[in-house]
């Protein structure tokens, strides 16, 4: 069975590229309108745009189908399944970002912080735009207490997606924990 999956990763890696041409193209096309919509309606249908191809594999189904089939036992609170399903499908393209954030989003309920922060570092290597790997990294590093790592995240999604309210929302927030903690 091992060298079966070793087959696989192999074959997915040489014969499918993790982002086609197109979804590149794309993801380019939609990253700029969305650093400049301050509509706020108009920025989310980029972001649901974004989000879409990001959870496609752009070769193959079964990837995202197992991308979709770890959402549903994170949303069932089923972590370790969904832990499991979310490091098969890095191990069949370790190059598709989305796997990664899934998986570091689950390690992140667990509560494995450093361990969901390495692989927020990965989503980031692959795809820099990453603004839900930058907000997740900012909980991470709320939950490590590296308040300003936090910010700093933060600023860095809020830059990449301006019309997204959160980041501003948690940069006030961490502003106000740091001055409370100082007195």
């Amino acid at each position: 069975m091992k060298k079966f999956l070793y087959f696989i990763t192999f074959f997915l890696l040489i014969n499918f590229p993790a982002n086609s041409e197109k979804n590149i193209d794309q993801l380019n096309e939609l990253f700029l309108k969305l650093k400049t919509e301050q509509n706020i309606i108009i920025a989310s249908e980029i972001e649901s745009k974004i989000w879409k191809l990001w959870t496609t594999h752009p070769s193959e189904r079964i990837l995202t189908d197992l991308l979709a089939e770890g959402s549903y036992y994170m949303s069932q609170n089923q972590l370790t399944s969904a832990h499991e399903i979310f490091s098969k499908a890095i191990e069949l393209d370790p190059n598709w970002a989305e796997a990664w954030n899934k998986r570091a989003t689950v390690l992140y309920l667990m509560g494995n912080y450093e361990l969901s922060q390495n692989d927020i570092d990965i989503v980031l290597s692959l795809e820099e735009r990453h603004f839900g790997a930058l907000s997740g990294q900012g909980l991470v590093q709320l939950a490590l207490k590296n308040y300003q790592i936090a910010i700093d995240s933060y600023i860095k999604a809020h830059k990449i997606y301006p019309a997204m309210k959160s980041p501003v929302i948690m940069i006030e927030k961490l502003k106000t924990l740091i001055r409370n903690e100082s007195v």
